[in-house]
């Protein structure tokens, strides 16, 4: 067999005994709830400068770019509902995504593989305490249930950015762009965005907490750990947007 070829499988192999054990020890107790607590506000907190940063200008930049062309067709009064569309359905959950995987997954595979190659995680299994549980468990949690409400906040953001932008050559009240914004907008346009941020943020925490808990021995792993986190998790959010629009096609 080809050693590229094996070593994928061998990789799939020990990802999918992973990914059972977060499932087999996220009912066992005891639950590290004050741990969980704390990776929340590591995740969702820490991470709002940049993704209001970013929500923001995605927002301004959408409406500046698309109101010539709006207006080109006479459809400038269908901006505000156009923007807020394109950010909720699409646009605003996989850049956040996509910048968590950034922030997020590369920061847990460094900090776990730095654990890892300084003994840390060898040494709580001694102490006859559950690194597994008490590492991965809590971060893997946090990050599924903390990317949704930092993808519904640069939803909020994103749209008050189009406001901004709508504005730098026109006037429009905030009643007025806003009542646009949610006249078109549909239960069916916000359920399927919001439920592949659930899967976004679950695998952007099992990639990290994998790439960092199977780091080699060595300082160069943790970079090695962190970097493929990253690319990694990105992929993933790729292929679970892509297999989410045929779902939502196919059903909806």
């Amino acid at each position: 067999m080809i050693p590229s070829l094996k070593h994928f499988f061998y990789d799939t192999g020990k990802f999918s005994i992973f990914t059972g054990r977060f499932f087999k020890e996220l009912f066992l107790p005891p639950f590290q709830f004050h741990e969980f607590i704390r990776q929340c506000y590591a995740v969702g907190y820490k991470s709002l400068p940049l993704v209001t940063i970013t929500g923001f200008i995605m927002g301004l930049v959408l409406t500046i770019q698309s109101r010539p062309t709006m207006t080109k067709f006479g459809a400038e009064s269908w901006l505000p509902s156009m923007v807020s569309l394109s950010i909720i359905r699409e646009i605003a959950p996989v850049i956040t995504a996509l910048i968590c995987a950034g922030k997020i997954a590369s920061g847990i595979g460094a900090e776990l593989g730095s654990m890892k190659v300084t003994e840390q995680i060898d040494a709580m299994e001694v102490s006859a305490t559950n690194p597994y549980k008490y590492l991965v468990v809590t971060r893997i949690l946090a990050t599924t249930l903390m990317v949704p409400i930092l993808v519904f906040y640069a939803d909020f953001v994103g749209i008050f950015g189009g406001y901004i932008g709508y504005n730098v050559h026109g006037s429009m009240s905030i009643y007025r762009y806003f009542t646009g914004v949610f006249e078109h907008i549909e239960f069916l346009d916000i359920f399927p965005a919001t439920i592949k941020t659930f899967f976004f943020g679950f695998f952007i925490g099992l990639i990290g907490c994998y790439k960092g808990f199977n780091a080699s021995n060595g300082t160069a792993s943790v970079g090695l750990a962190a970097n493929s986190a990253v690319v990694t998790a990105s992929l993933s959010i790729f292929i679970i947007d892509m297999l989410a629009v045929q779902i939502t096609d196919f059903f909806f």
